[in-house]
């Protein structure tokens, strides 16, 4: 028989230990170690994922270097956060809030991928709740087999009858593996499902999908090891007040980490959303003080966002300071150069800053369009219409040059803007620079010439 051991495991950072400690010397939390019981596996034996391969040495001269053929997810946004498609044999974990849509969006591509048989592997629902959300969202692929269990060994041999195309796991947090004895979620079981799931993708080529939880700080659960034995890492995140949800890449093997992929939740499901620009301008703001727009890049994608800001006395004796999608830090010095290089008082004012439509930016190119439209709401005057911001403002009050100007330039031209104010720094080609009027400012005191003079 096997013999059975005990193990403490860090629930933080699944630092392992032979005895029990107070404070993780690894990640330095207190009171995370819990004992886990491990059943020693005999020698030479491993989990039986159906498939078995060979492999030996091979000069790296001789291996033929040939462009991988990526599986299309018939959905755009997630196509363009992998790099250009499903790369075969590639394992993929989606992590985000409970509720934001992971499910959906995986159960969406399962049931669009005409002609692929996938099969979508759930420990958290039944059958009848999946058939449920599928009627919901719209069935086109008749080659979508459902799998309602949790034990990796029967997995495999379900697997191994099936040979499907691609596979969804709902959720690794779920899997148990029969050679660990501790319960399902916890730090020893996700890393050995999470091994067992990678070599059977590797032996078998065929692209996994995992989706992970996250704790209260928004890290995904479990050990990190987890994340770097997937080869690509998304984050799925939006506020669930508001419709729309980012799909962001935290790491990519096949592709770049600065793409994210935009969607809109409805009733039939997630909605692509091609011209994001359109949707998150709202209408009817040109009349009001406080509104500007600023043009950022999210990943590889220029988009123009609404910044509202509302400058007020303070009715407590401490000012109030609130941020909605905007870092607090950056708002604290935005204002202290305000106030020591411009001479405006907000000491003693009540500030509130917001993205709108529920993002979460941190393009420092959208530094002057906070500060204008602080400047509009502390004087009350409504900006010029037609007026687009981009740049990055520094300590001494200075408007700094930012990345990708063309670009930024061209999506505001594309939207009807006939103004952008940027740094004197930024140089524009002539095609762009003809396209829209610009406006080279060198400090936060020519831009409140510019705009209220």
């Amino acid at each position: 028989m096997a013999k059975a051991k005990t193990r403490f495991y860090c629930q933080s950072c699944g630092f392992e230990s032979a005895k029990w400690l107070g404070k993780c010397t690894s990640c330095g939390e207190w009171n995370t170690f819990v004992e886990e019981v491990v059943v020693a596996k005999p020698k030479g034996k491993g989990a039986n994922t159906g498939l078995h391969s060979t492999s030996g040495p091979v000069k790296i001269t001789e291996v033929v270097a040939r462009k991988e053929a990526r599986i299309s997810a018939r959905d755009t946004e997630l196509n363009r956060v992998l790099g250009g498609g499903i790369v075969p044999g590639s394992i993929v974990l989606i992590g985000g809030e409970p509720g934001i849509g992971k499910s959906t969006l995986l159960l969406q591509v399962a049931l669009k991928m005409k002609g692929v048989r996938i099969a979508y592997v759930s420990g958290e629902e039944s059958e009848q709740q999946i058939r449920m959300r599928a009627d919901r969202i719209g069935i086109e692929n008749d080659e979508c087999y459902l799998l309602t269990e949790t034990s990796t060994d029967r997995i495999f041999a379900h697997f191994k009858n099936l040979r499907p195309h691609l596979c969804v796991i709902d959720s690794i947090q779920t899997l148990r593996s029969p050679s660990i004895e501790s319960t399902a979620g916890s730090v020893s079981q996700i890393r050995e499902c999470a091994g067992e799931l990678q070599r059977f993708a590797k032996e078998a080529m065929i692209p996994v999908f995992l989706i992970g939880h996250i704790t209260k700080d928004g890290s995904i659960a479990g050990p990190k090891i987890l994340e770097h034995i997937v080869d690509t890492v998304l984050q799925f995140e939006g506020d669930r007040h508001h419709a729309y949800r980012l799909l962001r890449t935290m790491k990519n093997r096949f592709g770049s980490t600065a793409e994210i992929g935009i969607y809109e939740m409805n009733a039939t499901g997630l909605r692509e959303v091609e011209n994001p620009s359109e949707l998150l301008l709202s209408e009817g703001s040109e009349t009001l003080s406080g509104v500007s727009i600023a043009s950022t890049v999210e990943g590889l994608r220029p988009l123009l966002i609404e910044t509202q800001a509302l400058v007020g006395a303070a009715v407590y004796g401490t000012p109030q300071r609130s941020t909605t999608g905007f870092d607090m830090r950056r708002l604290h010095m935005l204002l202290a150069v305000l106030e020591k290089r411009c001479g405006f008082r907000f000491g003693d004012k009540d500030v509130f800053v917001n993205i709108a439509g529920g993002l979460k930016v941190e393009d420092p190119a959208i530094d002057l369009s906070i500060v204008a439209a602080l400047l509009s709401s502390l004087q009350d005057q409504v900006l010029p219409q037609g007026v687009c911001f981009a740049g990055e403002v520094g300590l001494s009050g200075e408007v700094r040059s930012v990345s990708r100007l063309d670009q930024r330039v061209a999506e505001a031209a594309k939207l009807g803007f006939k103004t952008m104010v940027i740094s004197s720094n930024n140089k524009l080609t002539k095609k762009m620079s003809a396209s829209m009027k610009i406006k080279d400012i060198n400090s936060v005191e020519e831009l409140y010439s510019h705009l209220f003079s």
